[in-house]
């Protein structure tokens, strides 16, 4: 089934794409998300006509996601938490954790876009891939350190 990305898609291709994808993906999931659309005769005519206004689109998300990205190098998310002996935390930091965080520094993101493979269980200093709009990865400082007993 050939279809018409409206939104980039991992792993599948960019805005204003027109691919072959099997109907079932193209019906249960990129369509009812309005990823895509069906690649129709009119809508390939009006495909030459919106890739110029989805250009600018992702040139704006570009932009947009550059700037977020600014703001997410000048933060630096810090959290108090109890410790063992070791340096082992007593619970974790977890991808929302460090989204709630952000958000109190006006950063509003997905917590799903942090790329954060298991919660954060020891003390130190990490850094955290946030896949932004765009293909932009931001990096978000995260310090851990023992809560002052």
């Amino acid at each position: 089934m050939k279809v018409i990305l409206k939104e980039s898609v991992d792993g599948l291709g960019n805005i204003g794409d027109v691919l072959t994808v099997k109907p079932g993906y193209a019906r249960n999931y990129l369509v009812p998300r309005g990823l895509a659309v069906e690649a129709s005769s009119a809508s390939v005519k009006a495909l030459e006509h919106h890739k110029r206004q989805l250009a600018r689109k992702r040139e704006k998300l570009t932009k947009d996601a550059e700037g977020i990205k600014a703001r997410i190098s000048g933060v630096t998310c810090t959290f108090e938490l109890k410790a063992g002996e070791e340096g082992k935390l007593f619970g974790s930091v977890t991808a929302m954790d460090i989204a709630e965080k952000l958000a109190a520094a006006g950063i509003e993101v997905d917590r799903k876009k942090l790329q954060l493979p298991e919660a954060i269980k020891h003390l130190g200093e990490y850094v955290v891939p946030l896949k932004l709009q765009a293909g932009v990865v931001a990096d978000v400082k995260v310090a851990v350190n023992a809560q002052a007993e």
